[in-house]
């Protein structure tokens, strides 16, 4: 490792010469070449995350009470609710911010994650956008919570309709904070360690 190397803060992004255990001198944080265990970071998120999916998918997200009868939907069944009373707008709103959105963010971040763990060629430039995109798609992912708040507060009057959140309204929001956190808990300069790590080997 060359003990010249610059590097910028985590912190203040003050650039200095990296030493080994040594501290950035505005700030006092220490400095690091790489995220001490950010893949391992990061797959603890998304197996958190993963286990989430199951409830959040499977138990009721909305709770619905009319005339003394109470009504639960998962996500999937409220989905077909909303295409069938005619607003498909709404319910592509919920089927791809509540299950296609986290689930890609899932597998990209995995697959990003098994490539760097098992080495071998990797496109590192078409590893960034896939994971640009995630960081980017990320910020939408509790776009249906908003549209199920907004239902809500359009459908409950206090009289004889009433809707309140279910268990897997708790669950999804769980997901989509984990899966932001595993996006940036991955060091994506380790795609680029393992590409010097190949030439190295082939040299």
């Amino acid at each position: 490792m060359n003990d010249v190397a610059l590097i910028g803060c985590h912190r203040c992004h003050k650039l200095v010469r990296w030493r080994e255990l040594s501290a950035c001198p505005r700030c006092g944080a220490h400095l690091h070449l790489r995220t001490p265990r950010s893949l391992s970071w990061t797959w603890a998120w998304l197996i958190s995350a993963s286990a989430l999916m199951l409830p959040a998918n499977l138990l009721p997200i909305t709770r619905l009470q009319a005339f003394g009868v109470v009504d639960a939907d998962t996500i999937f069944s409220g989905v077909m609710s909303l295409y069938r009373n005619d607003m498909p707008g709404i319910a592509t709103i919920v089927l791809v911010a509540s299950v296609i959105v986290p689930l890609f963010k899932i597998l990209g971040l995995s697959w990003i994650c098994l490539r760097l763990k098992i080495g071998g060629p990797l496109n590192q430039a078409a590893a960034m956008r896939l994971y640009r995109f995630i960081e980017f798609i990320g910020r939408w992912s509790i776009l249906d919570l908003f549209v199920i708040a907004l239902m809500m507060s359009a459908i409950d009057r206090g009289l004889l309709l009433n809707v309140t959140p279910g268990p897997a309204a708790t669950a999804f929001g769980g997901v989509v904070v984990l899966t932001l956190f595993a996006a940036k808990s991955l060091d994506t300069r380790l795609l680029w360690d393992q590409d010097n790590d190949n030439e190295s080997k082939e040299a």
